[in-house]
């Protein structure tokens, strides 16, 4: 499979070096862009210093425009396969390989690093953890959806999947609410336990507040959208058949 690692990256000058260098060394073969969203810093200059494909956004669109630009850039260049790899170094590149092991079986459209299908690695605050335990129980309330670990940005995007997020993805905060419209299209979602690591620069972009804001907005955009119906399920299984 031809696969693209997409790195969205705001103000992560310090930790671009060491997230390329894992890359190269666990996923050799693999292109990698990073996508610098608007920084401020040194992002998009050590970006191509390290020599892997650097597409700058004019203005900052968050996380969600970020990584639907990767996705864009995907489905153009006609990879089979895009995987979410963040520029803060907290993913270890070491679990690539298994994350890409459903999709290349065929029993995945979009694959899941979970934190929380084993106890080793660094773990996010406890509010944190209450919260994402929140949105597992809210995603399967609205959607059937049942994951463990839906705020992951670790996640790989098979041929369909990739398709379909080019064309519509969540803006912001959009990992929930796209494992939501995945179920909604019939996307064979999978997870596989991985480790994150502890941020070594910088700080996360949520801090208390934005936390709480997170979750308020999750919510209520998984609350918006329209329920599974019957109708629904065997409309799209008819558009599948076509």
């Amino acid at each position: 499979m031809r696969v693209l690692v997409v790195v969205p990256a705001h103000n992560e000058e310090r930790n671009l070096p060491g997230v390329v260098e894992s890359l190269r060394r666990h996923v050799p073969d693999w292109d990698v862009a990073v996508i610098n969203d608007a920084s401020t810093d040194r992002t998009s200059d050590v970006a191509r210093e390290l020599g892997v494909r650097v597409l700058d956004l004019p203005v900052n669109l968050g996380i969600g425009g970020a990584v639907q630009t990767g996705y864009l850039f995907a489905r153009q260049g006609g990879y089979d396969a895009a995987v979410q790899f963040d520029g803060d170094g907290q993913h270890d590149a070491s679990f690539l390989k298994a994350l890409l092991a459903p999709l290349e079986a065929g029993s995945a459209d979009l694959v899941i690093g979970s934190r929380f299908l084993q106890s080793a690695g660094f773990r996010s605050t406890w509010a944190r953890r209450i919260g994402i335990r929140y949105l597992c129980w809210f995603l399967r309330l609205r959607c059937g959806a049942r994951v463990t670990d839906p705020t992951s940005g670790m996640r790989a995007a098979g041929k369909r999947a990739l398709d379909d997020f080019a064309a519509h993805y969540p803006s912001d905060y959009a990992e929930p609410e796209s494992i939501a419209l995945c179920i909604r299209k019939r996307f064979a979602i999978a997870e596989i336990p991985v480790c994150m690591l502890e941020r070594r620069h910088g700080r996360s972009s949520i801090g208390s507040l934005r936390t709480l804001y997170y979750f308020v907005k999750v919510s209520l955009a998984l609350l918006l959208l329209p329920p599974v119906t019957r109708q629904a399920d065997q409309a799209a299984s008819a558009s599948e058949r076509t």
